[in-house]
């Protein structure tokens, strides 16, 4: 049974489709989903591989998770809903990137699979998992809003990797490892698995 509040809203296929928006852009749109703890360096290396994208000619955006808060998402908080409802918004602004032939990278702690399963849905086969693998403890010492140690004192409630789980990828389309390689080193892994998935 239809939705109440989407029972009379129907999707409406645009003249223009991703195909033609590919002809004009001359790139292959694909989502890059970074997920993991807070601290692991998925900022950071999503930012670095724009900037090489943004060199190599490629059209792309970054979404931020705080960003995203700000504004799109600044009604929310974080209980389990609220987090679900916010990556659920993210998701669908994801996807409308992607139609857009934007190569879009999402930078999300996304703690639970079954959201990222949604998005995979959502998108397909152009859905890359990037899992920014690493150590709690390694997350912990970079901590530059404090908010683990907010958190172990009880100040912030549900904190993944603290008082709420994370439940990591179990067949991510690549795996980085902040404490083990340099930033430079993660992104030239991310350009050479792009290119050999040929989107560059």
């Amino acid at each position: 049974m239809a939705d109440k509040k989407t029972e009379n809203v129907v999707w409406h296929n645009t003249s223009v489709n991703r195909e033609a928006r590919m002809r004009v852009l001359g790139q292959k749109s694909a989502v890059l989903w970074f997920t993991g703890l807070s601290g692991s360096g998925k900022s950071t290396i999503a930012n670095a591989l724009e900037i090489r994208l943004n060199q190599a000619g490629k059209l792309s955006y970054l979404l931020d998770g705080d960003n995203v808060r700000l504004g799109l998402s600044a009604d929310l908080g974080f209980s389990e809903a609220d987090r679900k409802e916010n990556n659920r918004r993210v998701a669908h602004v994801a996807r409308l990137l992607w139609d857009a032939n934007v190569v879009t990278l999402v930078s999300f702690i996304t703690p639970f699979r079954e959201e990222r399963d949604f998005t995979r849905k959502l998108i397909g086969n152009d859905f890359l998992e990037i899992f920014v693998d690493t150590p709690i403890a390694v997350c912990e010492t970079r901590d530059p809003k404090g908010l683990y140690v907010k958190a172990r004192k009880g100040e912030i409630a549900q904190f993944t990797g603290i008082s709420s789980p994370y439940e990591p990828p179990l067949a991510p389309e690549l795996t980085l490892h902040s404490d083990k390689e340099s930033v430079d080193e993660s992104v030239d892994r991310l350009m050479a698995f792009l290119k050999e998935r040929g989107y560059l």
